[in-house]
This record gives C-alpha cells, structure tokens and sequence, in this order.
C-alpha cells in the first residue's frame, strides 16, 4: 500500500480512483519515516563509533593505541609535524616580543601625550610672553623717539627777518684799527640760515674800474659768475664786495678820488660795514695804496698790512694771484721726490732801502726813541749765510745782489731779482727756500714775501721764513708750521744745523702739506677768491652750502621678470649670510652738524693734510658733504647706539652687530651695450643681504631694447643716463645713491653672495679705505725709469681694481669736482684708468694702502664678451696713466702691502649649532 502510494504520488495524485486525502496521507507517513532515520544516524551512530573506539583503546598492549591521546613530544617525533612545530615556536616568540614592544610603544605614547600638552603650554605662555616683549619693545621705541626728540628735537628753521635798507648807523670805535667783527660787523644781515648770499659790485659801474688791471679784473668776475654765494640781490646780501686792485699806474686814481667813490656805493651807508674791500696782487710790486685811504667798518683783503692798518681777525692777508686766467701746468711742476735737492737752500734778493734810512724818513726822533727801533738783522743774515756758503759743508746758493735790475719794492725789503722762470728753476733744484721778512717789523707782510711764499710752495721747495712777525696769508686759519719754518731772525747761525736735522719724512710730509695748500688756497682765482669767502664765513660760523650731487636720470625700463637663482651664488650650503632686507631700503643718516662743524672743527678742517681722520685735505670752503655724518667713525656725526651680537658664531652671521647694527650698502654698475651680460649680473644679485638698491650707469647713447625685461630681484634698480660714454661716470657721487658703502661692480663681474657679504664687513671695519678682491701692484721699471702696471699674481699689492670694491661715497665727490682735472681728461682720452686714478686719490689721502679681500684675482664670469681689459693696448696704456698721475701728483702715492683679509672658515660649510667667525689674518 505504502509503494502503491508513492507510485500515485509521482503520478500526480491520481489512481484508483483518484481520492486526495490518500495522496495527503502517504506523504506524511514519508516525511515521518525520513525524519526518524536520520535521527537515528546523527544520534546512535556516533554513539556506537564512540564506544567502539574506547575499548580499543583499553587494549593492555599500550604500543598499538591509535586514537589515544598522546604527549607533545611523542607528537613531534613525527617527521611531518616537527616543522610545524618548529614554526609555533617561533611564531609564540616573536608574538611576545611585538607584545612587549606594543606595550613598550604605548607607554612611550603616554609620555610624549604628557609632553605635547606641556609643549601646548609653554607655547600658550611663550605667545603671552612674546606679547608682552612686544609691548615692551613698542614702550621702549615710544620712550626713545620722546628722548630722542628732547635731545635732538626737529628744530623749525627761524624767519629771516631782513634788515632795512637803510641800516641803522651805530657809532665807530675810537679808532678803525680797533674794528672787530663784534664792533664792525652787522650780524642781523647774516643769519645762520641766510646761506651766506654774497652781492659783488661791478666795477666796470665806477671810475676806478677802468684802472684794475685786465687780467685780475677778468679773472675776478669768471670766478664771481660761478660761485655759488654770489646773489644779485643786494637787499638780501649779508656781505658786500668790491674788487679796487691791483691797480695799473699810469691811471690809478688818487686816494682821495678812490676815497670818494667808495663812501659813494649805493650799500656803503655811511661806514662801509658788512663791506669787503679786495686788492689783489699780480706782481711782486704791487703798492699799499689802501694804506691812506679810510674805509671806515668795511674789512680789508690784500697782501700787503702795516702793523698799524692790519686789524687781526677783522682783515684778511690773500695770496698773489699769479695764474690770474690759467690753470697750473701739472706737468711742469716738479716731483717731490727725491727728497733733497742738489741746494740745500738759496736766496736771491737786493735790498734796495736799509731800515735805518727807511726808519729816519718815516719816524719821528720821539718815535724813535719811545718805540725802541728794532735792531738791524739783515747784516748779520748776510755774513751768516755767505759763511755757510763758503764753509762747503753743503751745496747752497745765496745771492745778495741781482745780475738784472731788480724788482720794485717796498723800502726795507729785499727786492725779487731776475724772471718768474728763472726764479722757479732755482726754486726746483733747492731743499729749502729762504724768505727774509723786510727790515721794518711795522710791515707786517708784502707783496714780496708773499711772492717769494707763493714760488716756493708752488715748485715743492720748503719756506724757511726768517722772522717771526710775519702774518702769511690766512694765517688766522691755516698752521703753517705744519708746511714751513717761521725762525727768529736773531737765530740766523743755528740755521744751518736746524734745516740739516730735519729728517727725510719730515721733509716730504712738509713738502706734501705745502703742495695741498698751494693747491687748494693758492693756485688759481677760484681758490683765492672762495678762500676769502670762506674765511668770512668761517669767522661768523655760518654753515657751507651743501655740495652738489649728480641729479639721476632715469631711463624708463619695464621689470617684473622672476630673477632666477645662479647656483653658483645662492648655494651657501648653511651659511647664513644675514637677512634679505624685507623693509624699505634704509639710508645711512644724514649729515646733522651743520651749523656746529664750523665753530667746532675750524683748524682740522682747514689744516688736514693726508691723515687717518679727516682724509681729504677739507677746507670750509669745500661744501658740506650732505650725507657724510659718520665718515671714518671721525665722530663728526650722530652715530645710533647699539651693540653688536656679541661673540656667538651664528648670532654675528645673522646680523652686522658692532657700532652701526644697521646698514646697507649699493651696487653702482657700469655697463655699455651689453645686455644680455647685464641681465645676468643682475639676477645674480638676488637675494642679496644688506642691499640698498643698483644704480646702473648707462654709458651707451643707445637706450636700452623696448623688449628688454628686467629682472626682480627685490630691490630697486635705476637705470641713469649719462651725458656722455666716460668711465668717469662710475664715480659720479649720484643723488640715488642713499648709502655711505658704495659697491663698484662691473657688469660681467662674477662674485658670490659669501664672498660680497664678507668685503662688506671687512670695509665696516676699515671706511676710509678701498676694499675690494683682485688685487694689482705697481712696479718701477730701472732701464726705463719709470713706473710699470703689473697684474700677475704676487704675495704683495699697492692697488685694488674697483670692478668689485666696496668704498665710501666721499671718495666720489672728491674723485668728480676735488681731483685735478686733468687725471680725469685722461682717463677720457685712454676710456681706461679710472680705477688706477681712484687708488691714487684714496691712498694719496689717507697714506693708507687698499685692503684685499679673499684669495681671488680675477672676478669674470665665464663665457661673457671680451671687455676692454682684453685690448693689447690695455696694459700700455695703463703704464702712461701710472706715470702721468705720478706727475700731477709731485709723487708715488700708493703704497705696498702684503696684509690680506681671509675668513678662517671661508666656503665652509658647518651646521648651525656650530661656531662661525670671521678671523683677519
């Protein structure tokens, strides 16, 4: 039944009739019966297997156990297993270890957990510190602009109230002689801020004109149309001139014409004060003609006083103008060395009047006998010096009489003899150059002497002056004892044993100062006359005018092009090199004594020859330099306080430290149509410390390409134009250059930023001097001789080439309106030497060598075009330049040095926690 239902089933539930409860029913026996046969497997079998396996492993016979547990070492004994065993091991292990490291690892999270908040706190309390340092540093910044404003407060110029015009007249002292700039003078007409106006008559306007003589009277108004005091606004004038000589004799007026037309000058009113009166001598005969005429309060410049007429500190005693309309003749002038000549001295003079008949014509015998008449010395001069002449012990020449007729003279003095030229050949062969001062002590100097002075300086012969009364020209201002002997007539025999003690420095520093003053207060009509002036001014301490600069035109240029960096000279490994200036450019101070250098500084301003302090020989009448405060730390100028960063390696580099902690210098770059060269000089000079700005010297007519795009290199870049293609250019003291450091640098110049930032700190330590890195020497040439350039490498150097040197700006006005012109024409005519010509003045000044920098020779870029260096007749004409500046300046001035300046650690790289210094060696 069972079957016949299953068959049913798979036949879809019909047969035998077909009845569907029998089909609901056989299926549910088979589900049933299925279920109870799989249980009984899955339960009672494992059931049987377990209990059939565990009496087998009951069996007394231990060894033939199968299914029995077993120890882990009989396991392992299975050849199989034991790898796998092996593995747990090492897996067990290293499971320990990586857990002790994790534990390790966590503990150490922990702690440095522990550390980060406390670093989170300090840096908490390092922000609230650095607050308060900062409003500390701005408190302190606000409390040193208030004290700086107390002691140097931002004075407002005062109003220059102008006087009448018709000044109130104040009563003469008692006697003209008695005139003094406090009794004589109007100050009210000249205030510190007046600027010194000076108002000058023309001549031609009076009668007496007609009688000056033509070559002073030309000369005198060249010069007054180019000086910078003279105004033509005679209200304003604080000083008002009047040019009366020399006078020629034939026409000259009587004194008491002149007389007249001097009380009637339209700014005379009525006593002449605030009025100069100038006679000025060409010749050696020129007359007091002033003596007898009253000129009331107005001063008095000539060349020859009487004790009575001259008024110290009121009158002034001028030199002769002999090169009335020519400058000297540099060529002509003789070398100052060797340092003895074949005389040892010499004279030549005839005295045509002795004192006592000049005392019994001009004095009374009351006079005589109340003023005790000096002795009569000339005498005894005589027997002394034709003693010496004739005792052979040196080579000297003096002669008492004149071979010619003689020059016209003053009575008691000793008259010129022979031509101005003969006169100088003498002076040219001779050590020292005697003066005897007239007999009559009452002439208290003359036209003669001051001749005789003029000569003597002018050829390099020292003066020896020979009596103590005399007043040499603007001798309230300028030591004289520094450039000549002034000896008592009564020691005429100790003469010859003081002038052979002297030593041979002695005699060339003496010779060197004489020259300077020839030079500056003597040689021309330009140097009297603003000598004079400068006295003037001088006396009544009323500032210099500022000095010109050159005014910088611009070349319109588009930059904006990304400077790229040249490995060469970004890559300074660690080096810190100290900041890229991310601030304005910051000037050095500007000049802040003005109106105190006169009345502090008037005898070493006047009276510098070549010194360490004040290296050029400056003189009052020099402008004030505007932006010279500091100039060789001299101390004429405000210096900012502060320290340096003390001895730490890493501090000193990061910043300048020392008395000036802050400074920066400019690049002055010339080129000529070399743009390519230019651009990449330019983009080398990319993130370099300290830089001010560059000025680049455009000595092409030619501008620069429409196209062309200049580099960025973070600071300004100014492009001049120049008037014309001169290497004179590169010195040019340009009113953008805001910097006393000046970095000369030609445009194929090829330096790292190490090797700038260190010539920069070496020329701080040395400012009167050039500092720079290929190095030159001068040579004397024994078959020819003469002077020879040389560019090998030595061990010993006298030049530094300023293609790339660091020096002061100073030296830039003095190279462009002080040096003689005609070093400058000559560097024109070769387009050469001009860095030849700047050692020689900066070495001529200081007596100072250059300073050389690093072990560098040559500083091209490779691969730039030849420059003018590369022309065979570069060399040649380089040796006529040494030579012919030899000749302008009377002798050698550079001088030798083997000092060289090295950083010990120079291109070492060291990290930054170690010590880097720079050493001097």
């Amino acid at each position: 039944e069972l079957m016949t239902g299953y068959t049913m089933l798979r036949n879809g539930g019909v047969g035998n009739g077909g009845q569907p409860w029998m089909l609901r029913w056989s299926s549910r026996i088979r589900l049933t019966w299925l279920s109870f046969t799989l249980f009984i497997i899955l339960v009672f079998f494992p059931l049987i297997a377990h209990y059939y396996l565990t009496t087998i492993d009951d069996a007394d016979d231990a060894g033939k156990r199968i299914f029995g547990p077993r120890t882990g070492n009989e396991l392992c004994e299975v050849k199989h297993v034991q790898d796998l065993c092996r593995i747990r091991e090492s897996v067990s292990e290293e499971l320990l270890q990586l857990e002790a490291k994790r534990q390790e690892l966590n503990s150490e999270i922990a702690k440095l957990n522990l550390k980060i908040e406390a670093c989170k706190k300090s840096i908490e309390n390092a922000k609230q510190d650095l607050l308060q340092l900062k409003n500390v540093i701005s408190q302190t910044e606000h409390s040193y602009k208030e004290l700086m404003a107390q002691n140097q407060p931002k004075l407002s110029l005062p109003i220059r109230l102008l006087p009448d015009k018709d000044d109130a007249t104040f009563p003469l002292p008692k006697s003209n002689r008695n005139c003094r700039l406090h009794n004589c003078f109007d100050y009210s007409r000249c205030p510190l801020t007046s600027g010194f106006p000076v108002y000058v008559y023309n001549s031609d306007d009076y009668p007496f004109g007609s009688s000056l003589d033509p070559l002073i009277k030309q000369a005198f108004e060249a010069t007054v149309r180019t000086n910078v005091y003279v105004t033509e606004n005679a209200n304003i004038a604080c000083v008002y001139i009047i040019l009366v000589g020399e006078m020629q004799e034939p026409v000259m007026p009587k004194p008491t014409e002149l007389e007249q037309q001097l009380h009637s000058l339209p700014y005379w009113r009525t006593d002449g004060h605030n009025h100069l009166i100038i006679n000025l001598s060409r010749k050696s005969e020129t007359q007091n003609f002033i003596y007898n005429i009253s000129t009331g309060r107005a001063m008095i410049a000539q060349s020859t006083f009487y004790d009575v007429q001259y008024r110290p500190g009121f009158d002034i005693v001028v030199s002769p103008l002999v090169h009335a309309m020519s400058e000297p003749n540099f060529l002509e002038i003789p070398p100052q060395v060797p340092v003895k000549r074949k005389y040892l001295f010499s004279f030549q003079g005839e005295k045509i009047e002795s004192l006592r008949s000049s005392l019994q014509e001009v004095r009374s015998f009351e006079e005589e006998i109340e003023g005790n008449a000096p002795a009569d010395y000339d005498d005894r001069i005589i027997t002394t010096l034709k003693a010496v002449q004739d005792s052979k012990l040196d080579f000297v020449l003096v002669e008492f009489t004149c071979k010619n007729q003689p020059k016209a003279s003053l009575p008691t003095e000793w008259a010129l003899c022979g031509e101005r030229d003969d006169r100088l050949e003498l002076l040219k062969l001779s050590t020292f150059a005697l003066i005897i001062t007239p007999g009559d002590t009452h002439l208290v100097i003359s036209s003669g002497c001051a001749m005789r002075l003029f000569e003597a300086l002018e050829v390099g012969a020292i003066p020896v002056v020979l009596g103590e009364q005399v007043q040499l020209p603007y001798n309230d201002v300028i030591r004289w004892n520094e450039a000549a002997l002034i000896i008592p007539k009564p020691r005429i025999t100790e003469v010859h044993f003081l002038l052979r003690s002297i030593s041979d420095n002695d005699l060339l520093a003496m010779r060197r100062q004489g020259r300077f003053l020839w030079e500056t207060y003597f040689s021309t009509s330009d140097n009297v006359f603003s000598t004079v002036l400068a006295i003037i001014r001088t006396r009544i301490q009323i500032p210099a005018a500022p000095i010109r600069e050159e005014t910088a035109v611009e070349i319109p240029h588009r930059s904006g092009k990304a400077a790229g960096t040249d490995p060469n000279m970004a890559d300074n490994g660690d080096l810190d090199l100290g900041p890229v200036e991310t601030e304005p450019p910051y000037a050095s101070p500007k000049y802040l004594r003005n109106f105190t250098l006169t009345a502090m500084d008037i005898y070493r301003n006047w009276n510098s020859a070549p010194g360490p302090f004040h290296l050029f020989p400056y003189t009052p009448f020099d402008p004030v330099l505007p932006s010279e405060a500091k100039f060789l730390g001299s101390g004429t100028g405000f210096r900012p306080i502060g320290g340096g960063a003390g001895g730490s390696g890493k501090e000193f580099q990061a910043a300048l430290g020392g008395n000036v902690p802050r400074e920066q210098f400019t690049v002055v770059m010339l080129t000529y149509e070399r743009e390519e060269v230019l651009m990449n000089s330019l983009e080398r000079l990319n993130g370099l410390p300290y830089l001010n700005k560059v000025v680049v010297v455009w000595n092409s007519p030619k501008f620069p390409s429409e196209d062309l795009l200049w580099p960025d290199i973070g600071v300004p870049i100014m492009v001049v134009r120049t008037e014309k293609n001169s290497l004179n250019n590169r010195f040019l003291p340009w009113n953008e250059i805001e910097t006393e450091a000046i970095l000369s640098i030609d445009d194929d110049a090829h330096l790292r930023h190490d090797e700038i930032m260190f010539g920069f700190r070496v020329w701080r330590e040395a400012r009167d001097r050039i500092v720079g890195f290929p190095g030159r020497y001068h040579a004397w040439d024994i078959p020819h001789q003469s002077w020879l350039y040389n560019s090998n490498y030595s061990c010993e150097l006298s030049m530094v080439l300023t293609g790339a040197a660091f020096f002061h700006k100073y030296y830039a006005y003095l190279y462009s309106y002080v040096m003689p012109q005609a070093i400058r024409d000559m560097v024109d005519e070769y387009i050469n030497c001009e860095d030849i010509a700047m050692n020689f003045l900066v070495s001529h000044l200081t007596r100072k060598p250059p300073i050389k920098v690093t072990s560098r020779w040559t500083f091209r870029c490779p691969g730039c075009p030849q420059a003018l260096s590369h022309d065979d007749s570069h060399f040649h004409e380089r040796h006529k330049c040494i030579n012919f500046f030899v000749k302008v300046y009377g002798y050698m001035p550079l001088l030798y040095t083997q000092f060289r300046v090295d950083s010990v650690l120079f291109k070492t790289r060291l990290p930054h926690d170690k010590t880097k210094c720079f050493k001097f060696i």
